[in-house]
């Protein structure tokens, strides 16, 4: 074997890492402080402590003690007994609101039922009007007087305005406001009022400042700007949940009041 020379080679020069310069390090150590802080600012914001459920297919936010869903027809023939099972170690379905009538003449088919088994398997129950604007407000009153009858402990009654169905806003502000107050005279209890965020810019804010209010807020990871201008009770956080005993998505809500305002709340 040959004897191989002194010193090193060109080639093997190359082969050694160099010193990182001054400037390199600098940019590493900038990186590493942007990560940091991102985190950091991740978590701090993260007050809500959104965490994914398996049962429920969705993050949940777990910083609220009280969930619940929203059903009607459109979630078929439901399993109350495999829904009521359904809690696990760190949160479970507390409550349910159920859709009851909408405009003069309709009753959601599956209302009867499903009233009657919340009521049966003992979970917290609420009634809900899909509000049609085409139609005079006295009359959907009594539709849904006629077919919900309220027990002690029931959640409040619900207005879901959803569609404007292209009348003026004074109109429908007018029709809005009689519903309510009917409804609170009959039922002796404040009425609810569902809406989305830009129907709650457009028709709620300034108008119905003294009605609480079940907020729809899909993209949303907090209400913080919301809370000092609205008195928000139920925040609809998804759509797309999964419930033992319900075929198909079903929708997620938390209650945002302390758990001690949750027994008062209702009939």
């Amino acid at each position: 074997m040959a004897k191989k020379k002194s010193g090193t080679s060109k080639t093997d020069k190359s082969n050694y890492l160099k010193p990182l310069p001054a400037k390199g390090w600098a940019i590493i150590a900038g990186i590493v402080i942007l990560i940091a802080a991102i985190s950091w600012w991740k978590d701090s914001t993260d007050e809500n402590q959104w965490e994914f459920v398996s049962k429920a297919g969705i993050k949940l936010p777990l910083r609220y003690a009280i969930h619940g869903i929203d059903v009607s027809h459109h979630n078929s023939k439901i399993n109350w007994d495999k829904l009521k099972k359904s809690r696990t170690e760190k949160v479970g379905i507390d409550f349910v609101y159920i859709k009851a009538t909408e405009g003069a003449t309709h009753l959601d088919r599956q209302f009867q039922r499903n009233w009657a088994e919340a009521k049966r398997i003992g979970m917290k129950r609420g009634a809900y009007h899909f509000y049609n604007p085409r139609v005079m407000s006295d009359r959907q009153v009594a539709n849904f007087i006629g077919q919900v009858r309220l027990e002690p402990g029931d959640l409040p009654p619900v207005l879901d305005l959803e569609t404007d169905a292209r009348k003026p806003n004074e109109i429908i502000v007018k029709g809005v406001r009689n519903w309510l107050i009917l409804i609170e005279k009959h039922y002796g209890v404040k009425p609810i009022i569902y809406v989305n965020e830009h129907f709650y810019n457009k028709y709620i804010a300034g108008n119905f400042d003294d009605y609480p209010l079940w907020l729809a807020g899909y993209s949303r990871t907090d209400l913080n700007d919301l809370a000092s201008d609205a008195q928000v009770l139920f925040w609809q956080h998804s759509e797309k949940g999964w419930a033992d005993g319900i075929r198909g998505f079903v929708d997620y809500n938390v209650f945002l009041d302390e758990p001690g305002e949750w027994e008062s709340l209702g009939n």
